[in-house]
């Protein structure tokens, strides 16, 4: 590969200092009160973010400077900013909010954090690049403002009360730091002929953004929360089959099947959870003094197989000879 122009490497880096601008232009237009446009350019903000790293490994101009900054403008935008968004809008005189906007940032930063150890980490299953360990930061900068977003398209409700803003910014901030898996697009390949079906998909979600846009984006995030499930059944199933784990999805489904069929072929059922009733039935415990007898349901026993006696003639084994002084 041709060495790339010095011009073009910086290219990676000036978006990601477009992205820790449009981070901060949300601090200024919350103050100003105007929520809508700093929700968008926390969105801007995480447009950029996904396209920083593809462009500089697609231009080969991946540094470690680079890598730093991107940390520093998602601690930015991603943290710093929603927190002080959120406390401009329901926690202006409040210090239990501040207190909450502080521990929202402290998240990030630490999500972060564990995201760039996590990249020197060459021990890990091949399976492990397709997941976020945790919620990734611009998807927790937006999740955290899913109250103010619907305030604006909905009006005041019990969403934008203190107790569930609250609530709901330290539950965003454990999704971010916890070890749930989250899908992450990076490794999603679209089949060619899917590809008209999703340019059609892209043009209606664009149109939805561009006519309803809180509310389109409200609902993409509900999506995205709706996702994490999926996620972790996915990996849970990759863990325990490795032969999966070098395979396109086509051919992972085709696995998942024959897994299936087997199981279903073996008669394999899964094992029975309520047994502690029909054990109490069956057995009876011995009474103590004084207490009266518990009232269980009745207990069918099955019948006693008769076992006859069979003399040692029958079964033609000899007598044992009688010792000497042994009674007859």
């Amino acid at each position: 590969m041709a060495p790339t122009a010095p011009g073009v490497r910086v290219l990676p880096n000036a978006i990601t200092v477009l992205a820790m601008c449009a981070g901060l232009s949300a601090v200024q237009f919350a103050l100003l009160h105007q929520y809508p446009a700093a929700i968008a350019a926390i969105a801007v903000a995480a447009g950029l973010d996904s396209l920083d790293g593809r462009i500089a490994r697609l231009l080969d101009a991946t540094s470690k400077m680079g890598a730093e900054l991107d940390s520093l403008s998602d601690a930015i935008s991603f943290g710093v900013a929603p927190a002080l968004v959120l406390y401009v809008w329901k926690f202006p005189d409040d210090r239990s909010g501040w207190v909450i906007a502080l521990v929202y940032a402290v998240c990030i930063i630490l999500r972060l954090a564990r995201f760039n150890t996590l990249l020197e980490d060459t021990e890990q299953p091949p399976y492990t690049k397709e997941f976020f360990v945790g919620v990734p930061s611009p998807a927790g900068g937006l999740l955290v403002l899913l109250p103010l977003i619907v305030w604006i398209e909905a009006g005041a409700g019990w969403w934008s009360s203190k107790p569930v803003v609250l609530a709901w910014t330290v539950a965003v901030a454990a999704l971010l730091i916890s070890r749930i898996p989250t899908l992450s697009l990076k490794t999603i390949r679209v089949p060619a002929k899917a590809v008209a079906p999703l340019l059609v998909l892209v043009g209606l979600v664009a149109a939805a953004v561009i006519t309803y846009p809180m509310a389109a984006l409200a609902v993409a995030l509900v999506l995205y929360l709706a996702h994490i499930p999926y996620a972790m059944r996915r990996k849970h199933w990759l863990a325990h089959h490795p032969e999966a784990w070098a395979v396109p999805p086509r051919e992972r489904r085709a696995i998942r099947k024959a897994h299936g069929r087997v199981s279903r072929r073996l008669g394999l059922r899964p094992p029975l959870r309520r047994v502690a009733g029909a054990a109490r039935r069956a057995v009876r415990l011995p009474r103590r003094a004084g207490e009266a007898e518990p009232r269980l349901g009745p207990v069918v026993l099955p019948p006693r197989p008769v076992l006859r006696r069979r003399s040692w003639r029958r079964t033609g084994l000899r007598r044992n000879p009688q010792r000497p002084g042994e009674p007859r």
